[in-house]
């Protein structure tokens, strides 16, 4: 079926005289050269690969999020850090993704993390389109203005405590944000707090 649309849709445009021929495709555009291209197009055997569609928008940040915004290696996989060595955990993709342990020189893992690291001037995310960075804001606005949308207030949906944590500077250095790492308790309780002065402040 999908051969035999798009087939019929590049003769509807063809005798419409919609089709350009540039360069080497230059023969084909004689009707004998044109219609024969697609006669041999139809006697082949098309493979077409479709799959169901992700199941709305969340599914699609969760699949993309694997993918943009995880780091070479978890902290789960970490093992122990002994006599100058690192120990963690991998999977051998060559026998069945078993897991594995390995032990590294320290300065050998800090080197293979280290190739995973985006040289400077690159960007792991780019925008295109309604969220390019040169008219972002005025396109989601009037993306807003059809929709009827109204934007939501990120510190409308968090507590006091968390309200108060976005900003909270760090008590040692002065120069690095405090981020909530960890939180315990059945409602505001304790919170572990780490500082990222280094990431923040570059």
């Amino acid at each position: 079926m999908f051969r035999g649309k798009l087939l019929s849709f590049l003769k509807q445009s063809y005798r419409r005289g919609e089709l350009c021929f540039p360069g080497k495709l230059a023969a084909l555009s004689t009707p004998r050269a044109f219609y024969s291209l697609l006669g041999s197009l139809r006697r082949k055997e098309w493979v077409v690969y479709s799959k169901p569609p992700f199941g709305g928008p969340q599914h699609v940040l969760k699949y993309l999020a694997r993918y943009t915004h995880r780091v070479a290696i978890s902290n789960g996989r970490l093992i122990s850090l002994e006599n100058g060595q690192v120990r963690f955990r991998w999977r051998d993709s060559r026998h069945n993704n078993r897991s594995s342990t390995m032990r590294l020189e320290a300065t050998e893992f800090i080197r293979r993390f280290l190739l995973h690291v985006l040289p400077a001037g690159f960007v792991k995310i780019r925008h295109f389109g309604l969220l390019g960075n040169r008219n972002r804001r005025q396109a989601l606005e009037r993306c807003r203005m059809y929709l009827h949308s109204v934007t939501t207030d990120i510190g409308a949906l968090l507590d006091e405590p968390q309200r108060s944590a976005l900003n909270r500077s760090c008590p040692q250095c002065r120069s690095g944000t405090l981020h909530v790492i960890a939180r315990s308790g059945q409602r505001v309780g304790a919170t572990a707090m780490a500082c990222a002065a280094r990431i923040d402040s570059s």
